[in-house]
């Protein structure tokens, strides 16, 4: 078996690293095991590079299996937030920042809803209504800030036309980093 040690500020993480024939680099957490599936063709220093990059969702993803283990009177739905408190914060990150976006953007939003989708990080209706992937929560902060500006962006332009992508070039410059990191990461369901 192959492993990676990812070093973090309070501990040595080892990550399992599996290789397949798949096109997609993807983490998941079994077990309170980390596991990392990688392209078989990836040189290993560009799956410990993503590994890294990935170092604070891995950590929160451990913190709430531990917390989780530490209340085993709660109830246990896989891959999913599991206490209110966990959807609270959810909820609470994610609405803040499309409040903040949407007002630098100058664009209104109706209802915000946060969904354990499979396929999706986010949407918006021609209504207005945004709809959030909770696994954003745990992404680094670029990215989760990336999907609610591509989102926000759909008020003005509800396609994927060269004006719509110049309005999500305003407030994300780097989105098209943001969005091949973003294609690379499995939604593990």
């Amino acid at each position: 078996m192959e492993y990676y040690q990812l070093q973090t500020d309070r501990e040595e993480i080892p990550v399992q690293i599996i290789r397949s024939s798949r096109k997609t680099l993807g983490l998941e957490i079994k077990n309170r095991q980390v596991i990392a599936r990688i392209p078989a063709y990836l040189p290993e220093e560009a799956a410990e590079d993503f590994i890294r990059q990935h170092r604070e969702w891995i950590v929160k993803k451990l913190d709430i299996c531990r917390e989780r283990q530490e209340s085993p009177d709660q109830p246990r739905l896989p891959n999913r937030p599991l206490t209110h408190r966990e959807l609270a914060a959810v909820r609470n990150a994610i609405g803040q920042r499309v409040a903040y976006y949407a007002r630098i953007m100058g664009v209104t939003y109706g209802r915000i809803t946060i969904r354990d989708q499979k396929t999706r990080w986010g949407s918006c209706s021609s209504q207005g209504n945004l709809n959030f992937n909770y696994r954003l929560y745990f992404l680094p902060g670029e990215l989760m800030e990336y999907v609610i500006v591509h989102e926000l962006a759909h008020r003005r332009h509800m396609d994927h036309s060269r004006a719509f992508w110049a309005e999500v070039e305003r407030y994300c410059p780097d989105y098209r980093q943001y969005r091949e990191e973003l294609k690379r990461i499995h939604i593990e369901g």
